[in-house]
């Protein structure tokens, strides 16, 4: 149940456009930049912000969050309604450092940056902030995320 619920919500972050669409996991094959670039392609269109959700499939914290998505029907709706959802990938495969070095460093994974639609840095949030106990504090979650208001 909980798989399928999880599917469900990647399912929605990973709008098609064409025959591009953005990662639903963390994929060390994937071309960053160019999945970064689409989301902001959508964030445009769509006016919305770019949710870059950094970090591994080798990261226990990453799954969590999936998860807590997963299971929080208003993360989930404030994520869908503001945000075009990207997953870069971190990892000794493939570190992304072109892409990351754009960015302020993350502070543990996953790391979450919001980019507005011109892939200006918004926000760079260490996740650690947002957890609660084993899990993240939805309280927290939301404050963040509405923190942040696309362009209009």
């Amino acid at each position: 149940m909980h798989r399928r619920l999880l599917l469900l919500a990647l399912a929605a972050f990973a709008p098609a456009l064409g025959a591009q669409t953005l990662p639903a996991k963390f994929d060390p094959a994937r071309d960053a930049e160019a999945d970064v670039q689409l989301a902001l392609t959508l964030a445009r269109e769509q006016r919305k912000l770019v949710f870059v959700d950094l970090g591994g499939e080798w990261c226990s914290w990453c799954h969590v969050f999936d998860r807590f998505v997963a299971a929080r029907p208003e993360v989930l709706r404030t994520l869908r309604e503001r945000y075009i959802l990207v997953k870069v990938n971190y990892s000794p495969r493939n570190p992304n450092p072109a892409l990351l070095s754009r960015w302020p460093k993350a502070k543990g994974y996953p790391h979450f940056y919001v980019l507005d639609a011109d892939g200006r840095v918004l926000a760079s949030q260490p996740s650690a902030e947002l957890e609660a106990d084993n899990d993240y504090d939805e309280a927290r979650m939301l404050a963040f995320l509405r923190r942040h208001v696309p362009a209009s």
